[in-house]
């Protein structure tokens, strides 16, 4: 008998023994009915039932061979849902590759024992090989897809739920301060009001953060506004800020468009920080604001040795701090920065580019001055 006519007539045998062995998981003290033990099973075996009867050509063989299939024309296969609900019902991903392991073990053991093996059943064998580690690489990806969300979720509640009591850390602390000015205990109460302000500008950068990687993106509120303006009045704070940099600023051209400026400062301010923290010490740092009919650039230059192009392509990853800061040991933010300065020109529609020579280190934000319809 073919191997997909023998898994068609012993499905419901097969389905069994992969529902007693799913239910060996079961430590997380979570009751599972019969149903979500079975989850997509059959259907994952009626898919590979299919793929043997597809007609394979040597092409279509070695790219299957390499995680190269081509994908069917449908939203997700049974064995993406799979990876999906085992994500969210507790399994780790161990037990997940374990569970076809087992199914391969049921369907060969009792094919094997009908009867010896034949060119055809050679052929049957290894068509089916594939077929299972293609249904594996999917759960895997959607599997490792679903867990990142809800740890991103957790993330997010964490975040939001610590909000709260760090304000009332910070509103208190800015009360005491005031009713302890010109005493011994000013300077302390100061530094916890410092220390709470920078905890929130972390858990803002964490939600920031969460929402992207679960597809909301970054929020934004865009108005006409003129965008010289704002970034001049946010070059006045950053100066005050550093005082032992000189922070040029020049505007250019049209400025005026539609845009979230307080968003758009936010993200200067973290590159004209991430420029005074690893570009070259005490340097000059200039802003300019160049501006044309369709576009707004914003671009902060800094001196600094020069960046290679790895280096370059990983700065806007989320949690990725570059060898300046590792060196030294720096642990002031999570690495979330440029993350969102990139985030944050995506959602205006616009682009950031980083460039680096032998002697300075340059990044362009390029925004579209008008509203995009709706």
């Amino acid at each position: 008998m073919r191997l997909a006519d023998f898994i068609e007539a012993q499905t419901d045998t097969i389905v069994d023994e992969a529902e007693a062995f799913a239910a060996s998981f079961e430590t997380l003290g979570v009751h599972w009915d019969s149903a979500a033990l079975r989850d997509h099973i059959p259907e994952i075996l009626a898919a590979i039932v299919l793929d043997l009867r597809t007609p394979q050509n040597a092409d279509q063989q070695l790219k299957k061979s390499q995680g190269r299939a081509d994908k069917l024309d449908i939203p997700k296969s049974a064995a993406s849902m799979h990876g999906r609900l085992r994500a969210k019902g507790g399994f780790n991903i161990d037990q997940v590759v374990a569970e076809y392991r087992a199914i391969r073990a049921a369907v060969l053991r009792q094919w094997i024992r009908q009867g010896g093996l034949d060119e055809e059943a050679f052929e049957d064998l290894i068509r089916f090989n594939e077929a299972v580690d293609q249904a594996v690489a999917e759960s895997v990806l959607d599997f490792a897809v679903e867990a990142e969300s809800w740890r991103q979720v957790f993330l997010g509640v964490l975040g939001h739920d610590l909000r709260g009591p760090l304000g009332v850390i910070v509103t208190t602390s800015e009360l005491i301060s005031r009713m302890t000015q010109d005493t011994p205990f000013s300077e302390h109460t100061d530094r916890i009001i410092r220390s709470g302000k920078r905890m929130n500008k972390l858990l803002d950068d964490l939600l920031d953060h969460s929402r992207t990687a679960l597809g909301m993106g970054i929020r934004i509120a865009k108005t006409d506004s003129d965008l010289a303006t704002s970034v001049e009045e946010e070059v006045d704070l950053l100066r005050a800020g550093l005082p032992g940099v000189t922070v040029s600023y020049d505007a250019q051209g049209l400025t005026q468009g539609w845009f979230d400026t307080s968003r758009i400062c936010e993200a200067l301010s973290n590159l004209v920080m991430n420029a005074a923290n690893y570009g070259t010490p005490g340097a000059d740092i200039a802003i300019s604001l160049e501006g044309d009919p369709e576009t707004v650039e914003l671009i902060i230059r800094n001196e600094g040795a020069s960046l290679s192009s790895d280096a370059l392509n990983a700065l806007f990853e989320p949690l990725a701090r570059g060898h300046a800061a590792e060196a030294s040991g720096d642990s002031r933010s999570l690495g979330l920065g440029l993350f969102i300065v990139r985030e944050v020109t995506r959602a205006h529609g616009g682009e950031v580019i980083a460039h680096s020579n032998e002697h300075s280190t340059t990044f362009t934000m390029r925004l579209p001055r008008t509203q995009p319809p709706a």
